[in-house]
C-alpha cells in the first residue's frame, strides 16, 4: 500500500535552534516536497526542567526565514494534534499500559540511592551496571517482574515513585534498516530496559516519540545520527506494540572544521561564524549569540549550503534554488561519513547569492543600516551598489566600500601618498583640473575619452595620473574604477577633491 509521505521535525524547546537542527528539518522538508508529502512540526516538550520561554517561537521563526515552513504543527492545525508533546501527556498511559499487560514492560520501584549504589559496586569490579536481563531479576533490584502483583499494586496505592522499563529480549540478534546507513545488527543482550514512564505521569522521550509517530502517521523519521543508538528500542517498541514501523534515516553529523569532532556554538564563537539561524539572546544571561540573519546572510545561501552539508546531489552544481533543492534531492545521495563544517565556504554561498540580488533590493537594506544615507537618494545608492556588490560578501560591507561617493576624504592615507604624490604631481593635478572641467561628463565614456586622451596626447605616464587622483578621490590606493567614481559624483565634486588634495601638500 501506497501511503502519503509524512515526516516529522521535533526539536525540543530548550534553547536556540542549532543549525545542525535547521539541516535535519531541511532534510525532512525537501525529502517530504520531493514525495509530495507533509511536512510536520511537532514541539517535544516532555522535558519541562530543561523548557525555555522563547524557544519555541524561536524554532517557527527559524524555519519561515529559511523559507522551509511546516504544513502542520502548533497554529497550523491537521488532523493530527495536538503537536505539542506536553498537551499530549494523557494519551500515554494507555500505551503503558498495554505493554505493561502484554509483558513487554514492568514497574520499577528502584530509588536513586540503589541504583547509585548498583552503579559503584559495578565500577569497583570494573564492570559497567546495565539495568537488564543480567540483573533485572536478582539482587537488589525492585520490580514487578519480582514483587507480586498485590505488593505492586501496594506500592502504587502507597503513592511510591516508580518508572515503566521496557523489558528488552534476550539473545535475539534485532536487523535494522537505515536508508543512509543500510542494515545494522543489534545483539539484545547489550541493551538496557530504557525507561519510558514515570510516576508523575510523563513519558520519557523514547515512549513518546514512537507514540506520536505512530499517531500521527509518520512515514519516514529523518534525524540526526545522535539518535543511531536509540534505534533498537524504538523498532523493539514498534514490534512490542504490533506497528508497523516508519522508515528510518540517521543524518551525518555536522563537523568542527577541522573535522574531528561535532559542531558547537564554541566553535563558532572561537572562529568568529554564526551557529544559529536567528540572534538569540540567552533569557538566563541576556548574552547575544548573532544569528545568519543579522550576520547578513541571506536565506537562500543558508539553505543552500547546509543541503551540502552531508549531502550532495553527484553533479558538479552548486547553487540551487529551493525547487531545484527539491528536484534534485535524494536520500540514496546523503552521505554516511560527518560533514565537515567550513566557514569560507558559507562565505562564497553568501557572496554568490548577493550578485543575485538587484541593486535596488540590495540599496534598500544599505539604506536601512546606514545613518549617513537617510537623506541622499535612493536611486542614487542604487548605482553606488551596482558598483561595488561584486567585492562585498555581506551588505554590512558596502559602506566601507563605497563611503567615498557619499563623502569626500578627510584625510589621505600616509603609505598611498608616499607612493602616489611625486614631485611634478602638483602641477600635473592641476592641469588635470583644466581637463576635467571642459569634459562631457553624461557618461563614463566622455570622462575617460577626455581624460586619456589628454594623458596620451602629452605623453605622460598613466600611473602618474591615476594613482594621485584615485588617492585624490577616494583618500587612499582603493576603490573601483575612478571613471566610474567621478561620473557618480560629479566633475565638480571631484575638482574639489583634487584641489584639496594639492592644497594638502
Amino acid at each position: 500500500m501506497n501511503k502519503s509521505i509524512r515526516v516529522r521535525f521535533a526539536p525540543s524547546p530548550t534553547g536556540p535552534l542549532h543549525i545542525g537542527g535547521v539541516r535535519t528539518a531541511l532534510f525532512n522538508y525537501l525529502f517530504a516536497k520531493k514525495h509530495g508529502g507533509t511536512f510536520v512540526l511537532r514541539i517535544e516538550d516532555t522535558d519541562q526542567k530543561r523548557f525555555v520561554n522563547g524557544a519555541e517561537d524561536y524554532i517557527t521563526n527559524a524555519l519561515n526565514w529559511c523559507n522551509i515552513p511546516f504544513d502542520e504543527g502548533p497554529g497550523k492545525d491537521g488532523d493530527f494534534g495536538p503537536y505539542r508533546q506536553s498537551e499530549r501527556k494523557h494519551l500515554y498511559k494507555q500505551y503503558v499500559d498495554l505493554l505493561i499487560e502484554n509483558n513487554k514492560a514492568y514497574y520499577a520501584f528502584d530509588t536513586a540511592e540503589a541504583l547509585d549504589l548498583e552503579r559503584k559496586n559495578h565500577e569497583a569490579k570494573g564492570k559497567t551496571f546495565i539495568y537488564n536481563w543480567h540483573n533485572r531479576t536478582r539482587g537488589r533490584l525492585v520490580n514487578s517482574l519480582v514483587l507480586s502483583k498485590e505488593e505492586v499494586a501496594e506500592k502504587i496505592a502507597n503513592g511510591e515513585d516508580y518508572v515503566v522499563r521496557f523489558l528488552a529480549p534476550q539473545d535475539e540478534t534485532l536487523e535494522l534498516t537505515d536508508l543512509i546507513r543500510g542494515t545494522i545488527a543489534i545483539d539484545t543482550n547489550t541493551l538496557d530496559d530504557k525507561v519510558l514512564f514515570k510516576s508523575d505521569g510523563m513519558p520519557t522521550y523514547h515512549l513518546a516519540n514512537v507514540v506520536d509517530d505512530y499517531l500521527m502517521n509518520i512515514t519516514h523519521v529523518i534525524r540526526g545520527e545522535e539518535w543511531l543508538p536509540s534505534l533498537a528500542l524504538h523498532q523493539l517498541l514498534y514490534n512490542a506494540f504490533g506497528w508497523e514501523a516508519p522508515q528510518f534515516a540517521h543524518l551525518p553529523l555536522i563537523l568542527k572544521p577541522t573535522g574531528k569532532g561535532k559542531l558547537s556554538k564554541r566553535d563558532g564563537d572561537k572562529l568568529g561564524f554564526p551557529v544559529f539561524p536567528l540572534n538569540w539572546e540567552d533569557p538566563s544571561t541576556d548574552s547575544i549569540s548573532k544569528g545568519y540573519k543579522e550576520s547578513g546572510y541571506f536565506p537562500e545561501a543558508v539553505v543552500n549550503f547546509l543541503a551540502f552539508l552531508g549531502w550532495n546531489p553527484g553533479t558538479e552544481q552548486e547553487l540551487f534554488s529551493l525547487d531545484e533543492l527539491v528536484e534534485a534531492f535524494d536520500m540514496k545521495n546523503v552521505n554516511k561519513a560527518g560533514a565537515r563544517f567550513d566557514p569560507d565556504k558559507t562565505k562564497w554561498f553568501n557572496h554568490q547569492y548577493m550578485q543575485k540580488q538587484s541593486a535596488e533590493t540590495l540599496s534598500k537594506t544599505f539604506i536601512d543600516t546606514t545613518p549617513e544615507l537617510k537623506a541622499i537618494d535612493p536611486d542614487y545608492v542604487a548605482l553606488v551598489v551596482d558598483l561595488i556588490k561584486e567585492r562585498a560578501t555581506f551588505p554590512s560591507e558596502f559602506w566601507g566600500l563605497s563611503h567615498y561617493f557619499f563623502k569626500a576624504p578627510e584625510t589621505f592615507a600616509e603609505a598611498a601618498l608616499k607612493k602616489a604624490w611625486k614631485e611634478h604631481s602638483k602641477d600635473l593635478m592641476s592641469q588635470l583640473i583644466g581637463v576635467l572641467e571642459t569634459a562631457d561628463d553624461s557618461s563614463v565614456d566622455g570622462i575617460q575619452t577626455t581624460v586619456k586622451g589628454w594623458i596620451t596626447e602629452n605623453e605622460i605616464g598613466f600611473g602618474k595620473i591615476m594613482m594621485p587622483l584615485r588617492v585624490a578621490l577616494v583618500g587612499a590606493l582603493e576603490g573601483v574604477d575612478v571613471f566610474d567614481i567621478i561620473y557618480l559624483i560629479g566633475k565638480n565634486e571631484a575638482v574639489k577633491r583634487i584641489q584639496t588634495l594639492i592644497d594638502h601638500h
